[in-house]
């Protein structure tokens, strides 16, 4: 079930949904020169990346891919027992249209087995299958650069991620000329070493290079430091020495890079805890002043540590929040919060130093992102059972909210028809009403 083929009769791009997103993008783009704005976690299956409403470095610019997903095919388990396949169509005369709905961002494992996918964009017209999805970027321009922690403050950290939010207020719009631009910034502990960040813009849109440039000015403003090459990992992105100075690079071959060289991302005995956040607006003096206190504690010696800053925005923040069960349509930026370990008896300590973290991080708001004013809840597809608990989110907002926002009860409503007995069901599982 890994097969990427395109369906003539739904003019539209199949995916089996074993399919790993690197193998999607490169039979798309072999064979039809289009893809999808998906992740970069490239070991990733499709079925449940897409399921949470998958984004990647090509969103600000496409959207996420839930905005391009035409169908998916379902295996659902009725009351009585009764197993039965079911095709939903984002068309609006689809009696099955509320079960698409539900996988544009409702998370896996709530509905049924998900065993096929169909792609085109919306908008796409004629039979030519290269016009049914969004084309990517000839080329791309990659830059990589490190600051490294012995040459930082608290002052000069501070001030960086200021710049990196301020940023992002700015250029968030959907209509904004900075759209071709994506970054990832990887805030890690002091004890991995460096601060990086990788920059990704499309190297034919209008004065890339100066844009790119522009985006490097405008977090380094107010920084002493020096940025150095990017000589250490960075969160899902391994080393990348020789991008200090901006590099053009085939698409494909940037894609491949990026995704597919960090051994701590893709060692299976790893163990991690996530947590994650979008943002509506730059962070808070005391936010940045917890990370900053958590970041460089005597006794935290991980330095496969980080809070990684995804750009966000842009052409994600044209779709309206019920338009897909991916509500989060207002966000500057996503985090991830994310620690690795090795041993099960380090399980404490580690799940301890984010738990402490994050719930000071959003003191403000009773230890979760509450969707509001400043933050927008969480992403459903880092899923994490503490927003759960009244332990560790003391907000009074249960985590229904957090992930769905108003998108909840219709997701409910999706449940109870197609999955009826509660037969998929999960620590984080959609409730039937």
């Amino acid at each position: 079930m890994t097969g990427v083929y395109y369906d003539s009769a739904r003019r539209a791009f199949a995916v089996e949904s074993g399919a790993r997103l690197i193998n999607v993008y490169e039979a798309l783009f072999k064979g039809w020169n289009v893809t999808i704005p998906g992740g970069i976690c490239y070991s990733v299956g499709i079925a449940g990346h897409i399921a949470g409403g998958g984004y990647g470095l090509l969103s600000r610019a496409h959207g996420l891919t839930v905005d391009h997903l035409y169908a998916v095919e379902v295996v659902v388990v009725e009351t009585g027992g009764r197993v039965r396949t079911v095709v939903a169509t984002r068309e609006a005369n689809d009696p099955h249209r509320d079960l698409w709905w539900a996988h544009t961002g409702g998370g896996g494992g709530n509905f049924g087995v998900v065993t096929r996918y169909w792609f085109r964009s919306p908008g796409a017209t004629g039979t030519n299958p290269s016009d049914q999805l969004i084309s990517p970027p000839s080329k791309v321009l990659v830059s990589a650069i490190e600051f490294p922690w012995d040459e930082l403050d608290e002052r000069e950290f501070h001030r960086l991620l200021k710049n990196f939010g301020a940023w992002h207020e700015r250029n968030a719009g959907p209509d904004s000329p900075t759209t071709s631009l994506s970054s990832l910034f990887n805030v890690s502990s002091k004890a991995h070493g460096g601060l990086g960040m990788f920059t990704q813009v499309d190297a034919g849109a209008p004065g890339a290079r100066k844009l790119l440039d522009d985006y490097i000015a405008a977090i380094t403003e107010g920084v002493s430091v020096t940025p150095q090459a990017a000589t250490r990992s960075m969160g899902e992105i391994g080393a990348m020495p020789g991008f200090e100075a901006p590099r053009e690079l085939p698409w494909l071959q940037a894609t491949r890079m990026v995704g597919t060289n960090n051994p701590t991302i893709t060692n299976p005995s790893s163990r991690g805890g996530h947590k994650s956040a979008y943002m509506l607006k730059n962070f808070t003096d005391a936010q940045i002043a917890a990370l900053y206190k958590h970041m460089t504690r005597p006794d935290f010696q991980n330095p496969d540590t980080m809070l990684v800053l995804f750009s966000f925005g842009g052409k994600v923040n044209a779709v309206g929040p019920n338009a897909t069960a991916n509500a989060q349509r207002s966000s500057i930026f996503k985090m991830c919060f994310q620690t690795f370990w090795e041993k099960p008896e380090q399980d404490e300590f580690y799940l301890g130093w984010l738990r402490e973290l994050y719930g000071e991080f959003f003191a403000a708001t009773g230890g979760v992102p509450v969707p509001g004013t400043t933050a927008d809840g969480c992403y459903i597809n880092y899923p994490d059972n503490d927003v759960a608990s009244a332990s560790y989110n003391r907000s009074g907002v249960p985590w229904t909210t957090l992930y769905y926002k108003d998108n909840y009860p219709r997701l409910q409503r999706v449940k109870r028809r197609y999955d009826p007995t509660n037969y998929f069901r999960h620590a984080l599982s959609i409730q039937p009403i």
